[in-house]
């Protein structure tokens, strides 16, 4: 099916392959993915039907985190990895309603971002869509387009928002995070959000065969493992929690439902 935008056409191939950021999508309610991407969200729904509300518990942290960072801390710049495709209220949307000026990276394997997210940020002079693979840091610290807005001898906001969960272990995710660290200067913050064994409980195992057998990809890592990415930086309280209970809004009365317990984040910074 043709994508669009709404003021430019852009039509992006159908290859049959599934994407995280499509399926993503797909749970967000949004209209940018193919059939093979609703099967694996149906797929996985129908292991944990609450898999469309953590996709909205982690879209609402976002938000506050973008928010805060640039209206209490003063960050400018933010580096958005395996951003997915653009939703409603984006990073840049959220950072630059604080200040015009804030400077925004996506970057997404999936080639239906960049297409999507040109049409749509044609007209912003501060934000750039770049297709690189976060499996190779390195190659996206040195992107000519990631360096064209982001400063890092300035303090930038790291995001890997619902991303390393999609990364084998042999790829090294806590590598990539300290590669990432180590190039990111001191004030920094890094923002990570990761699908989290926090019981015993069966669906975090069947969740998993899902996205392996789907995608390719997908590990439900354990709380240590997931305070292992912060390892040299310091958390911001109240530390890694579910995503409800970081500095929320309103007063959350159910943390313990499966809805909120099986994807955990935190906001650390490097000192």
């Amino acid at each position: 099916m043709p994508a669009e935008s709404t003021d430019t056409e852009v039509v992006i191939l159908d290859d049959g392959v599934p994407t995280a950021a499509r399926v993503y999508d797909v749970m967000l309610d949004g209209k940018d993915h193919y059939e093979i991407d609703r099967q694996v969200a149906h797929a996985s729904l129908a292991v944990m039907p609450e898999l469309k509300e953590i996709a909205a518990h982690n879209r609402a942290m976002l938000h506050r985190v973008v928010t805060h960072l640039a209206a209490d801390q003063g960050i400018t710049q933010f580096l958005d990895l395996g951003s997915g495709l653009p939703t409603a209220r984006n990073t840049h949307e959220v950072a630059q309603q604080v200040n015009p000026d804030a400077k925004v990276v996506y970057v997404d394997i999936d080639p239906i971002v960049l297409a999507h997210g040109r049409a749509l940020l044609q007209d912003n002079d501060n934000t750039r869509v770049v297709t690189a693979d976060l499996r190779e840091p390195r190659e996206v610290l040195t992107h000519p387009e990631v360096r064209s807005m982001i400063d890092f001898s300035k303090p930038v906001c790291v995001m890997l928002v619902g991303i390393l969960h999609h990364l084998l272990d042999e790829e090294d995710p806590a590598g990539i995070v300290r590669t990432l660290r180590d190039a990111a200067a001191p004030g920094s913050y890094f923002f990570i959000t990761n699908f989290t064994r926090l019981s015993d409980s069966p669906e975090s195992a069947e969740l998993e065969q899902v996205l392996l057998s789907q995608l390719g990809t997908g590990r439900v890592r354990t709380p240590a493992e997931l305070a292992a990415y912060f390892d040299g930086l310091e958390l911001l309280p109240p530390g890694i929690v579910p995503l409800p209970l970081w500095r929320p809004e309103t007063i959350v009365t159910d943390a313990t439902t499966v809805g909120v317990r099986f994807m955990t984040g935190g906001v650390a910074r490097k000192n």
